[in-house]
C-alpha cells in the first residue's frame, strides 16, 4: 500500500504571519492564516475588514483543499484594476508549495498611483515578505499521512513486537495492556505486515483504522526535494 497522500506544507496553527511592502507611501499588509477550509479563509477575510476599516482594499487569495472537492483556489481585487492583486497574490501562494492558507493584503492608498504593474509587483511582494517570515520563525510545517493499523497480540510477544516496529521506523501510537496488547501503529503494510507475521507465526493480521496525520517542523530544503 503505498502512502496516503503526498505531503504537505502548511502553516502551524497559531497567530497570523505578517510582511509588508511600501511604495510611494502605499502601505501594503499582508496576513497570512491557516485555513481548513473555504469558509474559515473567508472568515479571515472578514475580519480584516472589520479590523481596517479605513484602508482602501483588502485583496485576498487562498488554498484550501476541500474533502471530495479537490483543490479549491480563489482569489479577490476588491476594487483594485483585475489581475492586479489576488492573481500576483495567489502566484505567489501556489509558488511557495503551501496549502492550507489564506492571504490577505490591506492596502492603505499613499496618493500616488502605481499603475498596474507597481500594484502586481506591490501585492506579490508583500506576501512573499509573509511567507519569508513563515521559515524565519519555524511556523512551516511538513504534514503527512499514514495509514493506520490496529492489533492484538498475547502478551509474551508484545515487547518484541514493539521493539522491531520502532526499529523499522514504524509510529507506535499507543499500546493499551488489558487481556491482550493492543498496538495502535501508523506505517506502510509492506514494512508492518511481515513483522507482524514473523512474530505471531502469521496468527494475527492488522486491523486498517484510515490515516494518521502527523506535523513536523520543515526546512526550506523540503521544498526542493
Amino acid at each position: 500500500m503505498d502512502q496516503i497522500a503526498p505531503r504537505a506544507l502548511r502553516l502551524t496553527a497559531g497567530p497570523d504571519v505578517t510582511g509588508e511592502y511600501e511604495e510611494k507611501r502605499s502601505r501594503f499588509v499582508a496576513v497570512l492564516r491557516r485555513c481548513d477550509d473555504d469558509e474559515a479563509a473567508r472568515a479571515l477575510i472578514a475580519e480584516l475588514r472589520a479590523t481596517y476599516p479605513t484602508a482602501r482594499h483588502h485583496c485576498s487569495a487562498y488554498l484550501v483543499d476541500a474533502d471530495g472537492a479537490g483543490r479549491i483556489e480563489r482569489s479577490n481585487d476588491d476594487g483594485e484594476p483585475s489581475g492586479t492583486a489576488g492573481t500576483p497574490m495567489l502566484d505567489v501562494l501556489r509558488g511557495s508549495r503551501l496549502t492550507g492558507l489564506c492571504a490577505v493584503v490591506v492596502r492603505w492608498f499613499g496618493g500616488t498611483k502605481l499603475g498596474t504593474g507597481g500594484l502586481a509587483r506591490a501585492y506579490a511582494a508583500a506576501v512573499t515578505d509573509a511567507v519569508d517570515e513563515a521559515w524565519r520563525a519555524g511556523r512551516v510545517v511538513e504534514v503527512v499521512q499514514t495509514p493506520a493499523w490496529v492489533a492484538e497480540v498475547d502478551h509474551a510477544v508484545a515487547g518484541g513486537l514493539e521493539s522491531a516496529l520502532r526499529a523499522a521506523g514504524a509510529q507506535v501510537r499507543d499500546v493499551d495492556y488489558g487481556r491482550r496488547v493492543r498496538l495502535s501503529v501508523a506505517g506502510e503494510f509492506e514494512v508492518l505486515g511481515p513483522i507482524l507475521a514473523a512474530r505471531t507465526s502469521g496468527g494475527v493480521e492488522w486491523e486498517s483504522v484510515g490515516v494518521a496525520t502527523t506535523e513536523n517542523a520543515a526546512t526550506r530544503r523540503d521544498m526542493e526535494s
